[in-house]
């Protein structure tokens, strides 16, 4: 079940990543919801997101 809300993170925050007000909302609500190991693994997905759209990397202080 952890997993399927691990993949589903991954989706919405793919599909909101033109909005970095909405992405770090959904970064912070995923944040409160995933397991701590599961946050290091969301952490490397959204480095890979930052890279392909810079204005994203504000969003990164809710990872710390």
């Amino acid at each position: 079940m952890a997993r399927a809300m691990m993949e589903y993170t991954k989706t919405v925050l793919d599909k909101v990543s033109f909005d970095s007000n909405l992405f770090c909302r959904e970064v912070q609500k995923a944040v409160q919801r995933l397991l701590p190991y599961e946050v290091e693994e969301l952490k490397i997905f959204i480095l890979s997101l930052v890279h392909q759209n810079p204005e994203l990397n504000q969003c990164l202080i809710y990872l710390k």
